[in-house]
């Protein structure tokens, strides 16, 4: 864009556009976002499929994903409390309070989704492609088997419900109030 267009900018999106966070963090909520996407789609299809061999790889697919998004997901919160960028703000007031929110409500969605993940495969001893067995804790009972999966499917419902929240407000963002807020979590060409 030619400097003279970008000066008859507002203000605040000739600041917007000019920020960014670094590639980590990019990268890290990216990766996020798309292991969310692809392991609440695997959680909503697999048992559409009949059981046997492809439905217990679709399975297993999902467990290794979802120990994929734990790891992921402390090396974003580590990444986030050390060494990445912290922005300003992009609104004030209530729509400041509103955007905290949403991103501290993600965050503990996703480390329910997570534990809840972990303690559903661990307590019913999940197999991984027939190569690797989680061990088993707990009873192995059915109907705590039931429970866990079901607050499990709960948080993972949630946590998509607060993604598309958060998604809307970025689409809202860059569409209706055009200050370019969304290319904070693009990659700049020219780093």
């Amino acid at each position: 864009m030619p400097v003279e267009r970008i000066s008859r900018l507002p203000p605040r999106a000739r600041t917007q556009r000019d920020e960014h966070y670094d590639a980590a963090t990019i990268c890290l909520h990216w990766l996020t976002a798309a292991l969310v996407a692809i392991l609440w789609t695997l959680g909503q299809v697999t048992g559409w499929v009949l059981r046997g061999p492809f439905r217990s790889g679709l399975w297993s697919t999902h467990v290794a994903l979802g120990l994929l998004l734990a790891v992921v997901l402390t090396m974003r919160i580590l990444w986030r409390a050390s060494f990445g960028s912290v922005l300003p703000p992009a609104d004030a007031g209530v729509l400041n309070w509103l955007a905290k929110a949403t991103h501290y409500a993600l965050y503990l969605l996703l480390l329910g989704v997570v534990g809840l993940g972990i303690a559903n495969a661990s307590y019913r001893g999940s197999d991984l492609f027939g190569v690797l067995t989680l061990p088993q804790f707990g009873s192995g009972d059915a109907a705590t088997a039931r429970d866990i999966n079901s607050w499990h499917e709960w948080a993972a419902n949630l946590t998509v419900l607060a993604a598309l929240f958060h998604a809307t407000a970025a689409l809202g963002h860059h569409y209706i109030w055009h200050d370019h807020l969304i290319g904070r979590m693009r990659l700049p060409e020219n780093r």
